[in-house]
């Protein structure tokens, strides 16, 4: 058998491996776009399966294929894309010109060639099943990539928010595990006020419940798509019933709300939605990098530090340092959360950098897009099970702070006035004794008073009685 078969387009012909089921729109891809070295997203891939499928389906129910063995193995090479087996011939480099065509030309030729194998034919015997004729009937890049880029970011955003769940359910146990925990709350990182360590952990999951609902919000924005609307919109070249039909065949395909867009022009040249989905994602990033810090930061030390809290220790910290060790798992979160705000910035300028009818940078979008859901999913995951989960309070040291700090003080004004408290606070400078002590030693209040009004339930109490 010869090892290669040869392929032409219109700028010529290509020798392709006789067993590949990628063909010459491929292999030109591979010669032009060598850029990130980051193949195209395994979502995104299985999302064009489930896009191909649907568009061969409406072209079926429309009798525009007759029934036999030719749409059926069609039908069958999009739905082993759509389940991800055949995400290893999708080779071009995620980044590539053309708006997607690459991808999309890699997607057609494989799903032609796996169904010419499957119906016992030639890899390469395009006037049996074309790539072009007959897998992208009625349809273009323009529409199909973006089109399987919204359905691969819901399903992704899904499974994104299940992690955020997670992580934000771990924090409230940490909320009722800590709520007899009395600490110095800081603002400007200085003594402030007396808070309890639990209220702060709740605060955390707070951030994150609201990180879920917006992500509801998110699939609200990307189930609009423009499939059916062909090059740019108008649906050039399609059967008025498959730009009807065709989005109808997907949501059932995929079980997702998708609609077809009321505008396909809008829909197809504007890529606004992106930007405003990855907002909403850089809203998560920003409370797991906040967070991440103020993790850090409380666990500082732990001999000349907060050291209000202990992380898991997770590894050693240094190779020079003996007994070092370093909070990696929140460095690690903070910097994919970094990721995800550079990300941002680049979904932005691509969306900005569209010209008239369409928007040449969707290969950008998408692997910015995709890669932040993956980042904050597993940035998510990491953070609860690698430290939330096992986080322990540092009860001795929080007592120690609150004796010390002018907090203390704070928290019994109510009682005493601000006048004697600024008395007692000089006292405890001047003779360089706590401020307990030296509330203590002023007889203004006893010990059981003093106790009552730093209690957490005072500490939490919203107000003043």
């Amino acid at each position: 058998m010869h090892p290669f078969r040869t392929e032409t387009d219109l700028l010529g012909t290509r020798e392709i491996p006789a067993h590949a089921l990628w063909g010459i729109h491929t292999a030109r891809a591979l010669e032009n776009f060598q850029l990130s070295g980051k193949p195209v997203h395994p979502e995104l891939i299985k999302a064009y399966g489930a896009v191909k499928l649907a568009c061969l389906q409406t072209n079926r129910l429309l009798g525009l294929f007759p029934e036999g063995s030719k749409v059926e193995a069609m039908e069958r090479a999009c739905a082993e894309m759509a389940e991800g087996l055949l995400n290893g011939h999708i080779l071009v480099d995620g980044l590539q010109g053309g708006a997607g065509t690459s991808t999309h030309m890699n997607v057609n030729e494989v799903i032609a060639n796996r169904a010419l194998e499957i119906a016992g034919k030639e890899k390469g015997d395009y006037t049996f099943i074309s790539p072009l004729d007959d897998v992208n009937l009625h349809q273009s890049t323009n529409d199909t990539y973006p089109t399987a880029l919204k359905v691969a970011a819901i399903r992704m955003i899904r499974e994104l928010e299940q992690s955020v769940l997670a992580l934000q359910e771990a924090f409230q146990a940490k909320e009722k595990e800590f709520a007899h925990v009395v600490k110095i709350g800081r603002t400007q990182l200085q003594d402030a006020v007396l808070i309890t360590l639990g209220r702060e952990m709740g605060a955390y999951a707070e951030a994150f419940n609201r990180d879920r609902w917006r992500f509801s919000k998110c699939e609200e924005r990307l189930r609009v798509v423009n499939l059916g609307g062909t090059a740019i919109g108008t649906g050039l070249g399609a059967p008025r019933q498959f730009i009807f039909r065709v989005v109808d065949q997907l949501r059932e395909i995929t079980g997702i709300g998708l609609a077809r867009a009321e505008n396909l022009i809008d829909n197809t040249q504007n890529a606004d939605v992106f930007v405003e989905v990855s907002g909403m994602l850089k809203a998560c990033a920003v409370s797991v990098l906040k967070i991440s810090n103020d993790l850090r930061l409380m666990a500082s030390g732990p001999d000349a530090g907060l050291a209000e809290i202990r992380l898991p220790e997770k590894q050693a910290g240094s190779s020079i340092m003996p007994g070092k060790v370093n909070p990696v798992i929140p460095e690690a979160a903070a910097q994919a959360a970094m990721m995800v705000m550079g990300h941002d910035g680049i979904i932005a300028q691509a969306a900005a950098g569209g010209n008239l009818e369409l928007n040449p940078f969707m290969p950008l979008i998408a692997h910015s897009l995709l890669e932040s859901i993956d980042l904050l999913t597993h940035a998510s995951t990491m953070l609860r099970v690698h430290c939330i989960q096992d986080l322990k309070a540092n009860e001795e040291q929080c007592r120690k702070n609150v004796w010390n700090s002018t907090a203390l003080i704070t928290a019994l004004i109510p009682a005493i006035g601000y006048e004697k408290a600024s008395e007692i606070v000089k006292k405890s400078k001047e003779e360089r004794i706590s401020v307990r002590e030296a509330i203590l030693n002023s007889g203004v209040i006893n010990e059981q008073e003093m106790n009552e009004l730093i209690s957490p339930e005072a500490v939490c109490r919203l107000g003043t009685m």
